[in-house]
């Protein structure tokens, strides 16, 4: 078998052992998901899939009705997108071809990563949470409002390899990556602006980010579903919904015209953004008034 075969068998024993460790964890009793949870994962991962990106959206109406407490929305996030992401890999290494050291390297790196950030993502207080989310949503939508105006901050290039510095380079930034994207910033548009500084074509990214999140996200769900820190019943929403929704996007639509959308979604992850942030203002007010009654 080829290297890129070993990836598919690597894909496919992380998918068996995502499940196996999901429905072995504590919480594997996560209740039916309703009509509404099933429709969010089928279309924040349809529109994941043709490059519009699934944790800040799904954030986004997480806050927007209250249906998951602020403190799980990482672990959601990562529980419920990982059976998604997975098929996502499948296809997208599959139809782009990248240099398989360059590919492994960088998916591995990762993978490390996001173990150690789901550790500490994890045992994070409410605030804290809240505080890191509320940032990563700013720069999501600070980078959709770049790919809105057709900013670009560097230029592309044309490599589908790396090698040297320009390769630990793309690791290091791996690692950086897989950290953050436990915390929900999401990997899309920073891989993308990671493989362009190496001087590789953003093509790269759809495989490099897809097959780094399918092996990061179960990863980082283990601990997560280890800790407790996550929403059973909405992740199991958002991973049989998503699987369908990311088969339809690259099999039959592939692109489409999604300007309109993504404004809508700058406007809805602002929203989710500015009410984490005010969320852990008024928990840090809750706070200091507990212990100024204490005191006296």
């Amino acid at each position: 078998m080829s290297a890129r075969d070993w990836i598919f068998v690597a894909l496919g024993i992380f998918t068996a052992g995502w499940v196996w460790v999901w429905f072995q964890g504590k919480g594997r009793a996560p209740g039916v998901p309703t009509l509404f949870e099933l429709l969010l994962g089928f279309g924040t991962n349809f529109f994941d899939a043709l490059g519009i990106g699934s944790f800040a959206p799904t954030t986004a109406i997480f806050k927007f009705r209250s249906m998951v407490p602020d403190e799980k929305i990482p672990g959601t996030l990562n529980v419920g997108h990982s059976l998604p992401t997975l098929a996502e890999a499948f296809l997208f290494i599959a139809f782009v071809n990248v240099d398989t050291l360059t590919l492994v390297s960088m998916m591995a790196a990762s993978m490390c990563g996001a173990w150690f950030g789901a550790g500490i993502v994890g045992r994070w207080s409410r605030r804290k949470v809240q505080i890191g989310m509320g940032i990563a949503l700013l720069t999501a939508a600070f980078f959709f409002v770049l790919t809105l105006l057709n900013i670009s901050l560097v230029p592309e290039g044309t490599a589908l390899v790396l090698t040297g510095w320009k390769l630990a380079a793309g690791i290091a930034g791996s690692v950086a990556l897989g950290a953050l994207m436990t915390l929900g910033i999401g990997l899309f548009a920073p891989c993308m602006i990671l493989v362009s500084l190496l001087g590789m074509d953003p093509k790269a990214a759809f495989p490099i980010m897809m097959g780094s999140c399918a092996f990061l996200m179960p990863v980082a769900s283990a601990r997560f579903i280890r800790l407790e820190s996550y929403s059973p019943r909405q992740a199991l929403g958002l991973a049989l919904g998503g699987v369908p929704g990311v088969l339809i996007a690259v099999l039959i639509f592939k692109t489409l015209p999604l300007t309109a959308v993504r404004w809508l979604v700058v406007v809805a992850v602002l929203y989710a953004s500015i009410t984490m942030l005010r969320s852990a203002a008024a928990e840090k007010k809750s706070y200091e008034a507990l212990r100024t009654s204490t005191d006296l």
